[in-house]
């Protein structure tokens, strides 16, 4: 073990620790010191010394030279279920929202889709502090196709579904350069499926800049899209950065909501 390692409660120990359980849990037998290693890309003397220090809390078990979770691991477990089950998913997702506002500055919404209407609802929002900024209320509709979030949520469909969506819905511009093409419509979805992020500009609104990754629950469902909204004068020069910081903060909130 490194010296890093032999300080209580250093950031690469516990980091270890974690990613140790975790794949433990993953396993449906006993998983050897030399498998761990390889798996987890660390040394099996540091991987030993943790092994040592869970197996004292009862969190891990050795079996025939091979380590399985312990019945400390499943009491924890059910501890950690029930502090979640108190602790709502929408709490959990307003935090997240509340982090990725302060880190990019701009209005960040909640959206949901409703496939029989063919449109997304804004559910929930919080709002950037600058005294321009993008503004829209709780419960306000907006087609698929015009919006970051609607793009994001239709890439989570089979390329079919949007084909189908696609054929059936009126495009119309709401905006100068709102693009109603069905062929670049359903190539930007592609995209954003490949990228795992969608990102318009000036498509739902003149001089709006949209940028969402999805959020999935521990049942790997979608919950909703994460978008932040800029406006489009002040997104320019750091699209990049806005598409890095969503697609972080999806994956945040979908890990705190047991998606893996």
């Amino acid at each position: 073990m490194t010296g890093e390692d032999r300080r209580g409660g250093s950031p690469q120990s516990v980091t270890r620790v974690i990613r140790l359980l975790e794949a433990l849990c993953a396993s449906n037998e006993a998983v050897s010191l030399a498998d761990l290693s390889r798996r987890l890309a660390t040394p099996k003397s540091s991987l030993a010394a943790l092994l040592r220090g869970l197996a004292d809390e009862d969190l891990v078990v050795s079996t025939d030279g091979a380590w399985r979770l312990g019945p400390g691991a499943f009491g924890l477990g059910s501890a950690l279920t029930e502090a979640r089950r108190r602790l709502h998913s929408s709490d959990l997702i307003r935090e997240g929202m509340r982090r990725l506002c302060e880190r990019t500055g701009e209005t960040v919404l909640l959206m949901v889709g409703d496939h029989e209407g063919d449109m997304v609802t804004y559910v929930d929002l919080v709002e950037s502090r600058n005294v321009v900024r993008y503004s829209v209320a709780i419960g306000d509709r907006r087609p698929f196709y015009a919006t970051a979030g609607g793009r994001a949520l239709l890439a989570t469909c089979s390329p079919e579904a949007v084909t189908s969506y696609l054929k059936r819905v009126a495009l119309e511009r709401m905006a100068r350069s709102t693009e109603i093409k069905p062929a670049a419509l359903a190539q930007a979805v592609e995209q954003a499926r490949q990228d795992g992020y969608a990102q318009t500009v000036d498509q739902a609104a003149d001089g709006v800049t949209g940028t969402a990754s999805v959020i999935r629950d521990a049942a790997g469902g979608v919950v909703g899209a994460l978008v932040v909204a800029a406006p489009s004068e002040r997104a320019q020069g750091r699209l990049d950065e806005l598409a890095r910081l969503v697609v972080d903060e999806a994956a945040a909130i979908s890990r705190s909501l047991g998606f893996r």
